[in-house]
């Protein structure tokens, strides 16, 4: 063996993911340590990367899906073998359902060892349990395919539409060594990884042709348009077009939510009365009736058109049929409609636009009448309207918001004014995302963070108030607390002494659970503490808990998903 031999530099599978991650510019992991990646948690956060460390891969799953959308860059979820996989997978198969680039790095089990079955530690066949939950699942086994795994979940995550990737990576490839030199030459960095598609032309006029058209066309602007970031020609195409819009939950503020042609406050009237209408990243699901039915105006669903603007061409025709899709990325498809317009555009009839300006105003001064009241304990909209003031007052911070009724109210009573500040529970309406998200928009933006929790939905992620405290993250969680879901007022039918399933502990002292941690607690029981209270966790940036006390009578069972409950849906027929 000569010197040059032996003065060799080697590497290992350790850093290998380190510097695959940060050659793609990825700086942050969201996860929990243990058996066998705590070493590269170590390693990572020595090389320079960010780790954050939850109490749940579940919560570290979340907040890597979070990271996706405000980033469009891969969140990254790190976890343990098995259980710890598992945790995260919830998280991941979320992150598909609402197409969030994220991916889930799991350690695992030796495969000589898995496919035997003969019993090691958190022994499971990881990569085909994650498979039918994400977009993509790969798994290295030699540390000299590390740059190529990691650039194809890259790929996999940020291509066409978004969503999760899981990536296996077994105990034994983080010690396997090679050359430093070829290590190094083995990495990808990953380029034009979600490259723009241009819509047909042909495509294009027919789209504009239906617009040009219509006596009542209406624009729904769904979170995919928000995670596009092309904020300025969305506003110009709206604008110009001078067609009603209305945004969903997670686009909200990609347009202010007072912006003169926003159709927010007569969504019922728009839905059930629109001919033509323009989804840009939004899809027919459950959240806008599969575009069909009562909420459609019935019979009037039958002679609607619909023009879908999506990366995906299958997502066409899903539910109804689709009269002229435009395939293509969002800023392509907006700004090639922008053109075809061409300066002699006609805005909508007065009549369609009148109408919804006079319902709109209807319904506004109506939700004014209701905010101005100030009942004794406050009510979901007494305290609701607390915290619209607080976000127009600081429109640059992020509002999280779950729950049943404390996300239904807040989605129509504080309005937003910026794109990408509104993260919620998102397509599947799924609960537990609000301390996940919270870290995730706090550590990726450093803007402040207001977390609108329902006291059942803090339930879920309630112990990473300890992980706020712990990196002094600028996260304000406010718990709405009425003594139970949907309300705290339910009896034991049987009679029994048992409380009734959606009960919960009578005037449960949430605040202290961030005091314990070190953070600040505080009790509300008016409009006015509870302002004074958020106020000052924005201005300090300090970790607050605001425990909001709420009439445990105010609720309604599921908010505006009543029907989804059988026995609920039997007792309205």
């Amino acid at each position: 063996m000569d010197d040059n031999t032996q003065s060799q530099e080697l590497t290992d599978g350790f850093h290998l993911v380190i510097d695959a991650l940060k050659l793609n510019g990825i700086d942050t992991i969201y996860g929990v340590p243990g058996i066998p990646i705590t070493d590269l948690t170590r390693k990572a956060q020595a090389e320079g990367m960010r780790v954050i460390s939850f109490r749940h891969e579940q919560h570290a799953g979340n907040a890597a899906a979070a990271a996706g959308f405000l980033t469009q860059k891969p969140g990254i979820c790190l976890t343990v073998s098995a259980p710890g996989f598992l945790n995260g997978l919830t998280a991941l198969a979320n992150a598909t359902t609402n197409c969030f680039p994220m991916i889930l790095i799991s350690g695992s089990s030796e495969r000589e060892i898995v496919d035997l079955q003969q019993g090691d530690y958190e022994e499971m066949d990881q990569l085909a349990i994650a498979k039918p939950l994400c977009k993509a699942a790969f798994r290295v086994l030699h540390a000299e395919d590390i740059g190529v795994g990691i650039a194809r979940a890259i790929r996999s995550a940020l291509s066409g539409r978004p969503g999760g990737v899981y990536l296996d990576l077994p105990a034994k490839l983080f010690s396997q060594s090679m050359e430093a030199e070829a290590g190094k030459r083995s990495l990808i960095k990953v380029v034009d990884a979600a490259p723009k598609q241009q819509p047909g032309q042909d495509a294009v006029q027919r789209a504009v042709d239906l617009l040009k058209g219509a006596k009542k066309p209406l624009i729904i602007l769904g979170k995919g348009a928000a995670y596009a970031q092309v904020d300025a020609e969305i506003r110009s195409f709206v604008e110009k077009s001078g067609i009603p819009y209305l945004p969903m939950s997670m686009a909200k503020g990609l347009l202010p939510d007072t912006h003169p042609q926003s159709a927010s406050a007569a969504r019922s009237f728009v839905l059930a009365e629109a001919d033509v209408v323009l989804l840009v990243g939004a899809r027919l699901n459950w959240l806008l009736s599969h575009g069909k039915g009562k909420t459609w105006g019935g019979e009037k669903a039958a002679t609607r058109q619909f023009i879908q603007i999506d990366i995906s061409p299958t997502e066409a025709d899903s539910n109804v049929a689709i009269a002229a899709p435009l395939v293509g990325d969002i800023g392509s498809c907006v700004s090639a409609l922008s053109a075809a317009m061409g300066s002699s555009w006609a805005k909508p009839p007065t009549d369609w636009t009148g109408a919804i300006a006079d319902r709109r105003d209807k319904n506004q001064s109506k939700m004014a009448a209701t905010l101005a009241q100030n009942p004794s304990p406050m009510n979901f909209h007494s305290a609701l309207g607390a915290i619209r003031d607080i976000v127009k007052a600081r429109p640059d911070a992020i509002v999280v918001n779950e729950g049943a009724n404390t996300l239904d109210f807040a989605r129509s009573i504080v309005d937003m004014y910026e794109p990408r500040k509104r993260l919620d529970v998102g397509t599947w309406g799924i609960m537990g995302i609000g301390m996940g998200f919270s870290v995730a928009a706090a550590v990726e933006t450093g803007k402040p963070v207001i977390a609108i929790e329902g006291d059942s939905a803090f339930g879920f992620s309630g112990m990473e108030v300890e992980t706020i405290c712990r990196y002094n993250l600028p996260v304000c969680v406010v718990v709405f607390n009425n003594n139970g879901i949907y309300r705290g007022t339910d009896v034991n039918a049987g009679g029994g002494q048992d409380v009734a399933p959606t009960v919960f502990v009578k005037d449960a002292r949430y605040e202290m659970m961030m005091q314990a941690f070190g953070g600040v607690g505080v009790r509300a029981e008016t409009p006015e503490q509870l302002s004074k209270a958020i106020n000052e966790a924005v201005k300090s940036g300090k970790p607050t808990l605001v425990n909001a006390i709420i009439d445990e009578t105010a609720g309604t069972e599921s908010g505006r998903i009543t029907s989804l409950n059988p026995q609920s849906a039997a007792k309205k027929k």
